[in-house]
């Protein structure tokens, strides 16, 4: 049996969310889960709370020191964690 007009299942799953307005959220929540990972073990544990409105991303943290210190590197920071979702999901971070 031939098959015509194959797709593969990511693009088809893609086409799904984007038409159901469910992308944005997806990516928020992997972003959010990459939090960790992005930045060590160490510097998340310090995180207390992390929430994403209007593409910035709100940081709450118990160092003033690591908040200053995040403060520093917040456009790189944007960069490696929009890269590690594979989307542009954040334009800014607030560190609280």
């Amino acid at each position: 049996m031939k098959r015509n007009n194959a797709e593969q299942i990511g693009e088809l799953i893609r086409h799904y969310l984007r038409q159901e307005s469910l992308e944005s959220p997806l990516n928020e929540r992997r972003l959010i889960s990459a939090w960790p990972e992005v930045l060590g073990p160490t510097i998340a544990s310090y995180t207390r709370e992390l929430y994403i409105k209007n593409q910035v991303l709100y940081v709450h943290l118990a160092s003033a020191a690591l908040r200053q210190e995040l403060m520093m590197g917040r456009e790189l920071l944007v960069r490696n964690l929009n890269r590690h979702v594979g989307a542009q999901v954040i334009t800014n971070i607030i560190f609280r």
